[in-house]
Formats: structure tokens, sequence, C-alpha cells
């Protein structure tokens, strides 16, 4: 496939966080762009109202007749969550066109490209997002394809006048194995995607496998602690080639300074809150400094940016009610969250509404999930959100429950959850998971903005 022969662009699964960023890149080029998904969310809209076609019935009829003949014109891509059994995805199939897979065109896009890649179970939305606005905001530019919504630029795809490009890598299905970095960041390789990999030894191959596929005198920067090959490792403490220090928090806004050998940035005020964040920030200086960015571009930066939507996206901020909204759904990332929320504000009791995410990941860390849970003052939990997953026997919201040792937790459904905000009013709020659990924050931003 060359890039340059595209005209016509069909994404099955088009909703996807990754797949409309590059619904969002082919319409920039000018191709004609449609897709098909499932239900319609504010993203699909969003596409709609930029001029993209989209559909939400799996009808091959509803598929334009543009797109019913393969030719080099014509590019079909599509995303592994979409079923097997799909009418649209088997119609393609069976008029012979070549299909891609979103990350193999990713792939495609950055060959000849200066590309900066993070990897990681987590963590590596917030920090590829951080690198791209360092490039952008310090005037080197860049494009960007993120696995979330930029609060600053308010999109998940930039578009730069340069050869530099930023990809989040995704470690799911493999797919970050066809990308060739000139730099790599590895925030984690904590054990998750077992549906995918079978056990943690296949996860962490593929991180092994995806570094080695580094460009010649390419840079690896890897979180200290991983069995990766690397040439710098970070971290928020000071055995790490790269680390922060002076970290404090003055009014809920973290600072601290950035190290490595000779260089020392002091004083950086990081625009977003959380020690995780402060962590992502480490790889992501290091990342910007390796690709040209000054100590001092580097610095003003940080404290402009604004973070990701629903990476820990503070949607109330009032004396009487506090509400943070975080895509976290593996116990490590609800770690994290959780112990960020509790240093900012130590004297708050904090209510946590957490949606698992899939059976098998449920299943996979059922214990991991209960222990972090359990640091919650009160804890309001959500049905399991299945995704692409049938129910597995045995694996609910209450099998979790019971093993959450906290006091004060209950097992609700969305509507009695919001119920339950708008009885108790907590006075920190804090809602997570990777599911449909979003469709709350804006009724719950209603609730606690109105009392």
């Amino acid at each position: 496939m060359k890039l340059s022969n595209i005209q016509r662009v069909y994404l099955v699964g088009i909703g996807g966080i990754g797949m409309s960023g590059l619904a969002r890149y082919f319409a920039h080029l000018g191709c004609r762009v449609a897709g098909y998904d499932r239900t319609s969310t504010p993203l699909t809209t969003e596409l709609t109202h930029e001029g993209i076609d989209i559909v939400f019935d799996d009808n091959e009829v509803l598929v334009p007749a543009e797109f019913h003949t393969p030719d080099e014109h014509t590019l079909i891509i599509f995303t592994p969550a979409i079923p097997k059994d799909s009418a649209i995805l088997n119609f393609f199939i069976n008029q012979q066109f070549t299909l891609y897979k979103r990350s193999q065109v990713l792939g495609i896009i950055s060959e000849g490209m200066y590309c900066i890649a993070v990897a990681g179970t987590h963590g590596k939305t917030t920090t590829s997002t951080m690198v791209a606005h360092i490039l952008k905001h310090s005037g080197k530019d860049c494009s960007a394809f993120l696995g979330g919504i930029s609060t600053n630029y308010n999109t998940n795809v930039l578009y730069g006048k340069n050869n530099i490009m930023v990809v989040e890598a995704d470690e799911y299905d493999r797919s970050f194995l066809t990308l060739h970095p000139d730099i790599a960041v590895v925030t984690s390789m904590d054990a998750d995607h077992l549906d995918i990999y079978g056990d943690h030894s296949h996860l962490t191959e593929s991180f092994r496998l995806f570094v080695g596929q580094m460009k010649a005198n390419g840079s690896i920067i890897a979180k200290k602690g991983l069995e990766i090959d690397h040439t710098y490792t970070y971290s928020i403490k000071e055995q790490a080639d790269v680390y922060a220090d002076n970290i404090r928090i003055e009014g809920g806004e973290f600072y601290f300074d950035f190290h490595h050998k000779d260089v020392v940035i002091k004083d950086i005020h990081l625009g977003i809150p959380g020690m995780h964040n402060v962590e992502n920030a480490v790889a992501a200086t290091q990342a910007a400094l390796l690709a040209g960015v000054s100590s001092e571009a580097v610095k003003a930066a940080l404290t402009a940016f604004r973070g990701v939507k629903r990476r820990f996206e503070y949607i109330v901020k009032k004396p009487a009610h506090i509400y943070i909204d975080d895509y976290a759904h593996h116990p490590e990332e609800l770690r994290a969250c959780i112990s960020s929320v509790k240093r900012i504000y130590p004297d708050k009791k904090l209510t946590v509404m957490f949606q698992p995410h899939l059976f098998t990941r449920t299943r996979d860390f059922a214990d991991g999930f209960a222990e972090v849970l359990s640091m919650a003052d009160e804890l309001v939990l959500l049905e399991i959100y299945p995704a692409r997953e049938l129910p597995i026997p045995g694996v609910t919201s209450q099998m979790l429950l019971d093993r959450v040792t906290a006091t004060d937790k209950r097992l609700l459904s969305k509507a009695e959850a919001l119920t339950v905000v708008k009885e108790e009013q907590p006075e920190l709020l804090l809602t997570v998971g990777a599911g449909d659990i979003d469709t709350l924050v804006l009724p719950l931003k209603e609730i606690l903005s109105n009392e």
C-alpha cells in the first residue's frame, strides 16, 4: 500500500479512539472517508460533523458504492474488536479486499518519519500526549496519533509540518510490532490482555520484540525495574538514569526537579496532578530532550499541559465537591490514581465508583482489584462492562465486591449510583473504568455542580 495512492478509506469500527484518529488523518489528507460502528457516541458525532459518513447498522447494503471494488486507491481498515461475523467486515473479505489493521496502517504512515513511540500497559496515553504537546508547544512540531483526547488540542490526532511523528504504541494484539521507532518509551509491562497473551511471560516477550525493532542508533527510555533493553531508565527515585526529586504539592499543584547527568531542570510546575504523572513527565521530558527541545521549552510546555480527557480529569472542583474522572481499568492504574487522590486530599472522605472492564480481566486480577478498591473510604461498584466478551460463569461484580475488605461498599446499577450521589453528596468523588461509565460523567457533574 502506498499512501500517496489512497483516495478512499473505509473503517470498520470507526468509533474507537485509535480508529477515529486514522479517520481524521485521512480526511485531513483530502480522502473520502466513511465507516461503520455499533453505536453512536459523542466521538462519532464529531466525526460526522467533520464530514465523515458513518452508519450504525451492520448491513453490507449500507456500504457506499465506491467501496465495492478493490483497487489501489481504496483502503479498508478494521479493528480486531469487530466480531468476526460482522456483515460489513465479511462483505469486504468476500469482495477480496486486502484488509489492514489500524496498527499496520500506523506502521506504514510512520515509515520514513522520525518516530517517537510510547508503549506500556498503562501510562502510555498521558505520556505520548505529553511528548506531542511539548513538541507542539516548543515550536519543534510533530504529527501525533494518540490514544485519548488531548485537552490542550481537543483531538486525538495532530498534524505537523515536519517528519516527526509521536504514536501511542498499543500492545493489544501485538499491534506495536508494526512500528520501528527512533525513540521508544516503555512505561510498564504489568500483566494485562491475558485473553490475548495467555500469560505474563508472552506479554513481556512482545515488549522485548518491540524495543528490538528500534532503528539504528535509536534510544529506549524504560521505567526503572523493567527487564527490558534500554538506553536510559527513568523513575521518581534517584537510582535511575533520569529521575525526579524535590517533588512537592503546593496548593494542589505538583512541582519537581528533573535530573539527567548534567541536565537539571528545576522547579517544573506540572499542569496536571498525580505522582504517576510526575513519573510520566520524566519520561516525556527525556524523549523531548533527545528530539532537540531545550530545557526551558520543556519546562514551559509542562506547565501549560492540561492532560487527556478521562485521565485524572477534574470534572468539578469547588469547595463543597471535588469530582475526578479517570480511565483506569487495571489494578496498578487504580492504585496510582487512588493513591494520588488521597495524597492531594488527605482530609477528605474518598468515594470511588468503579466499573470493571471485561470478564477475563476481572477474573485474572480479582485479588488485585479487591486490594486496591479497599483503599477507598466508600466504594460504589457497578456491573462488569463486557465489551467484546461473553459472560464467564462465576465472574461477577458481586464476586469482586465480596473480596473487598472495606466496610462501606455496595453494588449498584448506574441509575442507583446517580441516586446515591444525589442523596449523599460526596465531598470527594472518583469515577474510574474503561467501559461506558463515562456516560455518568455529565449527570454526576450536574448533580454536584448544582448543590
